[in-house]
């Protein structure tokens, strides 16, 4: 009976890492051929390759697989966003540097995910999705923050503060809270750099705890804005890719170790 598979047909169903080790022991493809052209030949590169075939088997799980590779750039990703935006309620608009002390971090693990030029754009497009987040973001956290525990209060139109850069000079909004402190506000209203409004009152929403800044105006006025919702599909992307590139890695991992199986159970 004519044998339905040829040696390339064997070859090509192999996990990458099967092959390589047939080639380094002398035994690539066209070793196989030359086998197979002999009498009883498919035979005998069935037991070949059978011979190598359980070794996968029998190791232990690749700690480096694909899976493991993005679920690896995930985590650290996603923690690292996490630090830069929580380190805003100690250091403020300085959390960025946390962010920026950490891409060295997210750029290793992102390298060692990549293996094809598909999973580099995948690698990019978390890469965009990082940078975008610790520099959007950690400018946007005050606001969330306010939208969640915040409290309306009065507080007072201080003198605004100037100041200057690359020749401009900027005025910003500063208003004393409750307990007497003055601090500058998220953003600026019509009245508040108007030197006859110093002394006046308004309503703002502030932080009880002093870390963020005031903002001026009532609760129905923190909603969400065009920056906020580009901070969130930055996110979904930081998240969706890698889960998406690490499914489709193991499903890829699974397929070839399987028909290693059939290869080595048709030996």
């Amino acid at each position: 009976m004519t044998d339905p598979h040829t040696a390339d047909d064997l070859f090509a169903q192999l996990p990458s890492s099967t092959r390589r080790t047939l080639e380094q022991s002398g035994l690539g493809l066209p070793e196989l051929r030359r086998i197979a052209a002999e009498p009883n030949g498919m035979r005998r590169v069935r037991h070949i390759i059978s011979e190598f075939t359980p070794s996968i088997d029998r190791r232990e799980p690749d700690r480096d697989g694909p899976v493991w590779r993005w679920t690896r750039l995930l985590l650290i990703a996603v923690a690292s966003v996490a630090l830069c935006l929580s380190s805003t309620y100690l250091i403020g608009g300085f959390a960025l540097f946390v962010g920026v002390a950490c891409v060295p971090a997210v750029a290793w693990a992102g390298r060692r995910a990549c293996s094809s030029r598909a999973e580099i754009v995948a690698y990019v497009l978390v890469g965009v999705s990082y940078v975008a987040l610790i520099w959007v973001g950690s400018g946007q956290v005050d606001q969330w923050y306010l939208h969640l525990r915040g409290q309306e209060a009065r507080v007072t139109y201080a003198k605004p503060e100037r100041s200057e850069s690359h020749g401009e000079s900027t005025l910003y909004c500063r208003v004393r809270l409750p307990d007497g402190s003055v601090r500058q506000t998220i953003g600026n209203d019509k009245s508040c750099t108007q030197e006859s409004m110093v002394g006046t009152t308004t309503r703002a929403v502030i932080d009880p705890e002093g870390h963020y800044r005031p903002f001026l105006g009532d609760r129905s006025a923190l909603g969400f804005g065009f920056w906020d919702y580009f901070c969130l599909g930055a996110a979904v992307v930081l998240v969706l890719v890698p889960v998406t590139a690490a499914t489709l890695g193991g499903v890829k991992e699974a397929r070839s170790a399987r028909r290693g199986r059939v290869i080595g159970a048709a030996a």
